[in-house]
């Protein structure tokens, strides 16, 4: 059994207790400063639109009027008066249009990031339909952290807006372009408006081919060694052999006869940019030691679609999983062009699983807990589960089964943070997780909504259906 660390003594979990229990209070006394200071800033707005009451030009006069309290307001908070004018203004939008969330915040059930997501994703909705949006977008948020309540908000919003998600879509995919943001020292920024699958995929595929270069490079031997090390280790070992893309041994070769690589030190992001120019420049990443090799390599996305919308009894969108809601023409199509898509089968009403495509039961299982799973399960944590490790709730050396029910994804910092301190873990029916942290402390992680989900390579050959 591992021996935990990190907090390792009562003495430790004590001070931390205190510690939690000050930023409590800390965190209840910086909220109502806040919110006054919101509600400052809104009776700001008012006093103008006061000021002006009545004028034959009061949209002009109101903005004279707010420019001469906002310079008034900076010099007490030393900010520029433009800063403190939009910031008038959008008090006053929350104030006015989200009045339930900012009382909400208020009361200490949801956080400000919470509040601004609320405004953001209400905002493209017509007025009659705003209301009930922040009365469903407050529930969401209650039980969960801005960054993961995020795309729910963001689906919510889709769904309540009047024009569809395709056709809206289809008027955004027109302002597709490139352009390019000059930086400093001779750098700038190459920026793609594209499609969000699109430049999920391209990161994607650009990050794997970034890793099966940077797997390749030739170890370094060991003292007294006359071959370099990592010829004859397990294909299954390091993140090379994940890729399929060189025998044991071949990385080394390759290295060997590519001197440029034998000092190879650039880190992954670097490496991923150069891949990116080559692909771009000359068709081919000519930074691969090992021939051929990335071009073997497949983007693959993560896609969580409901039934109906891939039957096309719907146009809901679907969720390309930790990013974005995409178009439901996209969805189906990216699941009709593939033969190798995942797919699993829930009762629409209780979420059981009916069936599940023919693999070996390891690999159903592990197909089952992404659909399951959509993402890391620490609390808070929004690591979409295809990049996620599986981690037995009860670890195999203390006796826990290779199960559905006792397996979960976690990225790997909070697999690591799982195993190696005194956070604790339970898992209970359905897949619901209940977390405790070492001062005592429960979080309730329930698994998100079983849907249909598919993995994707996006030049996967046809179906043969």
């Amino acid at each position: 059994m591992q021996t935990r660390s990190g907090f390792g003594s009562d003495g430790d979990v004590a001070r931390l207790a205190e510690l939690v229990s000050r930023a409590r209070e800390i965190e209840a006394g910086r909220r109502a400063l806040e919110v006054s200071h919101l509600r400052l800033l809104a009776d700001a707005g008012q006093l103008a639109a006061d000021q002006v009451a009545g004028a034959p030009e009061a949209v002009k006069e109101r903005e004279m009027a707010l420019r001469g309290i906002s310079a008034e307001l900076a010099g007490v908070t030393h900010m520029a008066d433009r800063t403190v004018q939009r910031r008038i203004d959008e008090a006053g939008d929350l104030v006015e249009n989200y009045a339930a969330a900012v009382e909400a915040w208020a009361d200490g059930r949801i956080a400000r990031r919470h509040v601004d997501l609320i405004r953001q994703y209400g905002m493209p909705l017509p007025a009659d339909a705003r209301a009930e949006f922040e009365r469903v977008a407050i529930e969401k948020c209650e039980t969960d952290t801005p960054n993961r309540v995020e795309d729910t908000l963001r689906m919510i919003s889709e769904r309540m807006h009047p024009r569809s998600f395709e056709e809206r879509h289809k008027e955004a995919a027109t302002t597709r372009c490139i352009r390019i943001d000059p930086g400093r020292d001779g750098m700038s920024d190459l920026i793609a408006h594209l499609p969000t699958v699109l430049a999920e995929a391209i990161s994607d595929q650009v990050r794997r081919q970034a890793k099966a270069v940077i797997a390749a490079r030739p170890k370094a031997a060991p003292a007294g060694a006359g071959a370099v090390a990592g010829a004859g280790e397990d294909p299954a070992a390091g993140s090379g052999a994940a890729f399929g893309l060189v025998e044991p041994g071949a990385a080394a070769d390759a290295g060997a006869d590519e001197s440029s690589f034998v000092d190879d030190t650039r880190s992954l992001d670097e490496v991923a940019a150069d891949v990116f120019t080559d692909l771009l420049l000359a068709g081919t990443p000519s930074v691969d030691p090992t021939g051929d090799g990335l071009s073997t390599i497949r983007a693959e996305v993560q896609v969580v679609v409901s039934a109906l919308t891939l039957m096309g009894k719907d146009a809901d969108p679907a969720d390309l999983v930790g990013r974005s809601p995409i178009d439901a023409e996209t969805a189906r199509l990216l699941a009709g062009n593939t033969s190798t898509w995942s797919r699993l089968l829930t009762d629409p009403v209780t979420g059981t699983v009916l069936e599940v495509d023919a693999y070996t039961p390891t690999a159903a299982q592990r197909r089952l807990l992404k659909a399951r799973d959509r993402r890391c399960r620490f609390p808070g944590c929004r690591m979409p589960a295809i990049r996620c490790e599986i981690d037995h709730t009860v670890a195999a050396s203390d006796g826990g089964p290779t199960h559905i029910c006792n397996l979960a994804d976690l990225c790997k910092r909070h697999h690591g943070a799982k195993h190696h301190t005194r956070w604790s873990v339970v898992q209970l029916a359905g897949g619901r997780l209940v977390w405790t942290s070492p001062t005592g402390i429960t979080y309730r992680e329930d698994a998100p909504p079983p849907l249909v989900a598919f993995s994707i390579p996006l030049d996967a050959d046809p179906p043969p259906f």
